[in-house]
């Protein structure tokens, strides 16, 4: 692992390809900053301190536009899943999460196909921040 180890790092050679973005879009809003994903991934960061949460807001990215895919995001921590949403396609607003990371080391960032869409798409977490203190 690169890095200090003196706060959140993502662990590459455990992740999926990650896109860091800033100015994306999801569900017709424009977000400062976050991460985009395939819409089948797995993004591994380990803690390395107490943090206290993690927040975000999900949905398939603007530059999915012509996609039919629909995905379930989740979070998990230390291996236990903390949060899931609902099916999100293109036209959904951009959902919240809100996850505690208390007593956890790890943060696990999952996205899933959910539905019969053939088509791929980019998603994002969008705003994403892990609180530490």
């Amino acid at each position: 692992m690169y890095g200090e180890h003196a706060g959140p790092e993502l662990e590459t050679w455990r992740s999926s390809w990650v896109w860091q973005r800033w100015g994306l879009v999801v569900g017709g809003r424009r977000f400062g900053h976050g991460i985009t994903v395939n819409s089948r991934s797995s993004v591994e960061i380990g803690l390395n301190r107490q943090c206290g949460a993690f927040s975000a807001r999900v949905g398939v990215d603007g530059l999915s536009l012509l996609t039919d895919a629909e995905v379930r995001f989740s979070v998990y921590g230390d291996g236990r899943r903390l949060w899931q949403s609902g099916a999100l396609g293109y036209d959904d607003g951009p959902v919240r999460v809100d996850v505690s990371l208390a007593g956890h080391t790890t943060l696990r960032l999952v996205v899933e196909r959910a539905g019969e869409g053939r088509l791929p798409a980019l998603v994002s977490w969008a705003d994403a921040v892990v609180s530490c203190g």
